[in-house]
């Protein structure tokens, strides 16, 4: 959940490694740090806040340059104080480090310690690693740190730092990510991969139980017991200047733009000739395919909602038993699993913890495992193999936005093509639904012109005020309704609920009034009539209706003036055209109120703990 940034070169250490944690901004903290080692001292700043406010310290303090590690704090342990705030220093001295996670027995590490003496400044568990290495140093780093990762339990990544080691950076890896650069005598690391694009795309990520060591000349990679391995780069197909906002005025108004060209992308090498095929990506063969007689969608948050519209298309092919679990549910309940099950886990970043869990579980069950992720070579991927990797690009709004149409667009493609190894997808629903998906990139892009954008806005505006909001549909319209309420509860904090249209009245119809709008999502087929009668219901109630309904529908003008229409398409992929309308809504009711879009309170772009 924080942000890590790590360098050793000669340029200036200070300025790249609080540029480095502006690019981790989007995990959201509460607190940041930086130290430096020069001259075999360490200097170290903290603050509350910003990185404007630590770059403004570090600028008053006139850090000498060196070499140095930074930290953004999204605090676990300790209250938010710039006494907790990291990086942490030994009490003699000797070791500065950083870290992301949690070491459960901190406690238990830290008693120990105190009756042998020595003084704790700190309320929490990162200090218990740095007062025991400090303990165990005797001039060996590696030495000092695998005897560090014997005693701690927990998941960490660890940057760790020695006054008398110069230009020597140090990391360790369990269960928390961290990734490792080095280009032209200059050695990085860093939390998220985006804030080294600026320097290189070939990077390392750490394996579970492995340390590294950065400096000048290049990087060494040792496993816990401190043997020394290979490793190979990993080619990052990202540039800088798709983490940049450009001229939109948040990094979510820019990811929502780019969903037309990030569709486009991932049907790219995939479809072709109205056909689907994903062989380049899976070596899958109709034989297995036709004896995994279950499927288990696993996911948490957007990238589980992306399931739950995914299993709903997959079922008008009839050929499935579904089930769409949340991750941090599917470990501790007694599902079947077994090598009849085909488990499809889903992470945007590839590090979710809880998605991590689960896949573990069905791996050891013995189900064969396929995750789809926007980054390759992340944790998931190295320890589940078969993988589709989503085209999607750096995503730094908090809010997720173009990973889930990129995730959307692989699980139709992924549904499509397993019917077709199964022998179950029909030629006419092949072709209709090839079509329908290559034109989606034009019909998305036609939902950003300004006209639309501004009518969405509009609405916004009008509805800025209100308690609460309903989000209700019917079948294929209903996933998109989950997904729209949670991008609005993120980035404006109201209170957003979605319901089938139908299930409204069994509860949710005491709560309807004025204060309290219904999104209601009515294209044009054949529930359309059902959904309608539910929303004249509903008005009854006295709930003003916002509708998102397919052009040229002239009917729903009789029932609210405050309308969104979208391109008609295919009844199996209405999601795609619903989720941009939904993303604006939530994106200008959130400006209007003046909240922090891009880093909306309490959340974090990938939780690993």
């Amino acid at each position: 959940m924080c942000g890590i940034m790590g360098y050793v070169g000669d340029k200036n250490t200070t300025a790249i490694i609080l540029d480095g944690l502006a690019k981790h901004e989007h995990r959201t903290y509460d607190s940041a740090g930086i130290a430096v080692i020069a001259d075999g001292k360490i200097h170290e700043t903290r603050t509350i806040g910003r990185i404007s406010k630590l770059a403004k310290k570090v600028k008053e303090e006139h850090f000498s340059n060196g070499f140095g590690i930074g930290h953004t704090r999204c605090a676990t342990h300790g209250e938010v104080t710039e006494n907790n705030a990291h990086p942490h220093i030994s009490s003699d001295n000797k070791v500065v480090l950083v870290h992301n996670g949690i070491i459960d027995n901190a406690q238990e590490i830290r008693t120990d310690l105190e009756a042998k003496g020595i003084t704790f400044h700190t309320e929490t568990d990162t200090e218990s690693a740095v007062q025991y290495l400090a303990y165990v140093y005797e001039g060996d780093p590696k030495e000092a740190i695998t005897k560090l990762t014997k005693r701690i339990r927990g998941s960490y990544a660890l940057v760790i730092m020695f006054s008398d080691k110069k230009d020597e950076i140090w990391t360790a890896s369990k269960g928390s990510s961290i990734v490792v650069g080095h280009t032209n005598k200059e050695g990085f690391c860093a939390s998220d991969p985006s804030a080294l694009l600026e320097f290189t795309n070939d990077i390392w990520f750490m394996d579970d139980n492995e340390l590294a060591l950065i400096n000048k000349d290049g990087c060494k990679f040792f496993d816990f017991d401190g043997v020394e391995h290979f490793k190979e780069t990993m080619h990052l197909d990202w540039n800088a200047t798709m983490a940049n906002r450009g001229n939109y005025a948040h990094y979510m108004l820019k990811e929502i733009h780019e969903q037309p060209h990030t569709v486009a992308q991932t049907l790219l090498g995939r479809v072709a000739d109205n056909k689907v095929d994903l062989s380049n990506d899976l070596d899958w063969t109709p034989e297995q395919a036709k004896g995994w007689k279950r499927i288990h969608f696993v996911a948490c948050g957007t990238s589980h909602y992306a399931t739950v519209s995914a299993a709903h298309i997959m079922e008008t092919f009839g050929t499935f038993d579904i089930r769409t679990e949340i991750a941090s549910e599917y470990s501790y309940r007694n599902i079947p699993i077994g090598p009849d099950t085909l488990a499809i886990f889903v992470t945007q970043s590839g590090e979710t913890s809880d998605t991590l869990l689960a896949a573990r579980l069905a791996k050891s069950k013995g189900a064969k495992c396929l995750v789809i992720t926007n980054v390759r070579d992340s944790t998931i991927h190295r320890e589940v193999g078969d993988a589709l990797i989503t085209p999607a690009g750096p995503e730094i709004g908090v809010a997720a936005t173009k990973t889930y149409t990129a995730q959307l667009t692989m699980l139709v493609l992924l549904g499509m093509y397993l019917a077709k190894l199964r022998g179950n997808l029909k030629e006419e629903t092949e072709i209709r639904l090839i079509e329908g998906l290559t034109s989606m990139p034009a019909k998305l892009a036609s939902l950003l012109e300004q006209e639309q954008e501004e009518n969405i806005e509009k609405i916004a505006r009008n509805f800025a005020d209100a308690k609460g909001f309903f989000y209700m549909g019917r079948s294929l319209a209903y996933p998109p309704c989950l997904e729209g309420a949670l991008k609005l509860k993120e980035i404006s904090y109201l209170l957003a609920e979605a319901y089938p249209a139908g299930e409204m009245k069994h509860g949710p119809i005491a709560l309807l009034d004025k204060d309290h709008p219904i999104i209601a999502l009515v294209p044009k087929n054949i529930l359309w009539e059902k959904t309608m009668s539910n929303i004249e219901e509903y008005m009854e109630k006295g709930s003003p209706i916002i509708a998102v309904a397919t052009v040229e529908d002239e009917e729903i003008s009789r029932y609210t003036k405050n309308i969104i229409y979208t391109p008609e398409t295919e009844p199996e992929l209405f999601s795609f055209v619903a989720a941009i309308p939904l993303q604006l809504f939530a994106y200008y009711i959130a400006r209007q109120r003046g909240c922090d879009i891009d880093m909306p309170r309490n959340l974090v772009k990938a939780v690993t703990v």
